[in-house]
C-alpha cells in the first residue's frame, strides 16, 4: 500500500495571519481567525509576553476541576493574566466544551456563572 501527501485543505493564500501582540500586551486580530489559528495566536502571545501567565505557571488539572472550590480558584488565577479578555473571546468562538477559560466556567460549550457540586441539593437545611 502507498500512501499519499497529504495537501491541505485550505490553500496558500487564503492562510490567515495571525494577530499581533500590541505594545500594552493585547491581542489585535489582523483578520478573522479559525479557531485553531486563534489557538496558536494565543500561544504565540503568551510566548511572547515575557512573564508567566497562571495557566502555564500552575497544574492545568486545576483548569478542569470538578470541585466548586477548586473551578473558583481557577477563575481567580485567570484574573491575574494579561491576556484573560483574548482568552475568553477564544474560547467562547470556538464554544470550548468545558474548563475555565478567561475567568469563566464552559460548560458544553456556554459560560455558566458557577459549579454545583455533584449529587442531590439537600431538602433541609443544614443545622451547625
Amino acid at each position: 500500500m502507498q500512501l499519499e501527501a497529504h495537501a491541505p485543505s485550505v490553500p496558500h493564500s487564503e492562510i490567515v495571519p495571525p494577530p499581533a501582540l500590541t505594545e500594552d500586551s493585547t491581542l489585535t486580530p489582523l483578520a478573522p481567525l479559525t479557531p485553531l489559528t486563534a489557538l496558536t495566536a494565543l500561544d504565540d502571545a503568551i510566548e511572547n509576553l515575557g512573564v508567566p501567565v497562571p495557566c502555564r505557571s500552575n497544574d492545568p488539572e486545576v483548569f478542569f476541576a470538578e470541585s466548586p472550590a477548586d473551578v473558583e480558584y481557577a477563575k481567580s488565577l485567570c484574573r491575574t493574566c494579561p491576556l484573560m479578555e483574548a482568552c475568553l473571546a477564544g474560547a467562547q468562538e470556538r464554544r470550548e466544551p468545558w474548563g475555565v477559560w478567561g475567568g469563566e466556567l464552559f460548560v458544553q460549550g456556554v459560560v455558566v456563572a458557577r459549579k454545583r457540586p455533584r449529587g442531590r441539593p439537600r431538602k433541609n437545611p443544614v443545622s451547625a
